[in-house]
């Protein structure tokens, strides 16, 4: 499998393409010019015999130019036809060469790009204190209970968490289920349980209605996530400027 052509190869590959072209066109005009000479001699010779008198020798001698002369033009136009054709050729060529090495930069750069984003939403999935470490998590858990309750808006929820927050979210269910009476008027019963492994969370909760229909993911891992997918547009406005060449965003 050939390998992909760097900048400076293309450039060479050119320079070389329009040195043949000139090389080319001058041996042509050589063979022209030995060709039209040629011709004229032949001519100049079948005259010759004919040319019983000064008037005749010039008439023959005349025609020999004309031919030559018609010669002349004949292998000039072939050779401005083919040179014409190697030029656009030439152009097409340099054209798509250059095209290719814009495309190249413009990949590399928004490769780079997507370098930069991916180690911030790193950083972010894997902060140096985790979620469930904070002292805002009991909080954090009422709220999205709370926000959950109403969503699913079913007499009975199980919840699952990380394992090792089985009691603290207990304790902040208990939290939630109160404000969710107080504005729908409404009792909701939840069981907790601790399915979701230590290591593959920093914290949040899953909810299941209890007629299995509805199932929620608040964990942060998926709330994330979805931060991610909506905030990507402005992210990348903040961190490289608007897209002059972008006109329709979602």
């Amino acid at each position: 499998m050939s390998r992909a052509l760097n900048d400076d190869e293309v450039l060479s590959e050119m320079n070389k393409m329009v040195a043949f072209i000139k090389q080319e066109a001058l041996e042509k005009a050589r063979e022209i010019k030995v060709k039209a000479d040629e011709e004229f001699a032949i001519e100049k010779v079948r005259a010759e015999p004919i040319c019983s008198s000064p008037d005749l020798h010039f008439l023959g001698l005349t025609d020999a130019l004309s031919v030559q002369a018609k010669l002349v033009k004949q292998e000039q136009q072939a050779i401005d036809a083919q040179y014409e054709k190697k030029r656009k050729g030439a152009e097409v060529a340099q054209k798509i060469a250059q095209s290719t090495i814009t495309n190249k930069s413009r990949l590399k750069l928004l490769h780079k790009r997507e370098e930069i984003l991916q180690q911030i939403f790193a950083a972010v999935r894997e902060p140096a204190t985790p979620l469930y470490k904070t002292n805002g998590y009991v909080q954090f858990l009422e709220g999205i209970l709370t926000e959950s309750f109403l969503y699913i808006l079913e007499p009975n929820v199980t919840i699952y968490s990380r394992k090792s927050d089985v009691d603290t979210v207990k304790q902040a269910a208990e939290s939630a289920a109160n404000a969710y009476k107080e504005i729908s008027g409404r009792n909701i019963a939840f069981e907790v349980e601790g399915t979701i492994s230590d290591d593959e969370s920093q914290g949040g909760v899953k909810l299941v209605s209890g007629t299995g229909r509805i199932t929620l993911d608040n964990t942060m891992e998926e709330r994330l996530r979805l931060l991610e997918d909506k905030m990507l547009p402005e992210i990348r406005t903040n961190l490289f400027g608007k897209n002059e060449n972008r006109k329709f965003y979602t």
